[in-house]
């Protein structure tokens, strides 16, 4: 009887050990942020990416909806940001949001393209710890001078 418990406590000791501490290797959350300068709702040539743009990555509880972790972040010079997150969240919903852009002219978030959802486990067939999310987008305030030729080259394509 004894025998069975001390086989039983070396056989469960290494899964408690690794339930109890985190990921070796985080997940990195990858993704941009840019300023639609056509406000034609989508990435465009004309384009650019937002410097110092803050994104907000939160969890939830699929049943309660919850929020059980929240991660802020900014943006590089090239408009991208990455955040590190240590922890599986198997069973949640994760989403990526705008925040706020802190260039002028090019601060309203752009509808549709505001959020994007992430998976954040190991137990759904991905092989790497890089999670790369849709990139988002602000809208000008007014579209620049130039976007009427680059919005007519997309209806050229749908013809």
């Amino acid at each position: 009887m004894a025998n069975s418990i001390v086989l039983m406590a070396i056989l469960l000791l290494p899964t408690l050990v690794m339930a109890a501490r985190p990921n070796r290797n985080p997940f990195v959350v990858r993704g941009r942020v840019y300023c639609d300068t056509c406000r034609a709702g989508f990435e465009t040539p004309a384009s650019t990416y937002i410097p110092g743009a803050v994104v907000k990555l939160e969890c939830k509880d699929r049943r309660s909806m919850e929020l059980v972790y929240s991660h802020e972040a900014r943006t590089d010079s090239t408009g991208a940001y990455k955040i590190w997150v240590n922890e599986d969240h198997e069973d949640q919903l994760c989403d990526i949001m705008l925040v706020k852009s802190p260039q002028l002219g090019c601060s309203k978030v752009s509808h549709g393209r505001e959020r994007a959802r992430v998976t954040l486990t190991r137990y759904n067939g991905i092989a790497s710890d890089d999670r790369y999310v849709n990139n988002m987008g602000f809208e000008r305030d007014e579209a620049l001078s130039g976007c009427s030729e680059i919005m007519r080259q997309y209806q050229e394509n749908e013809e």
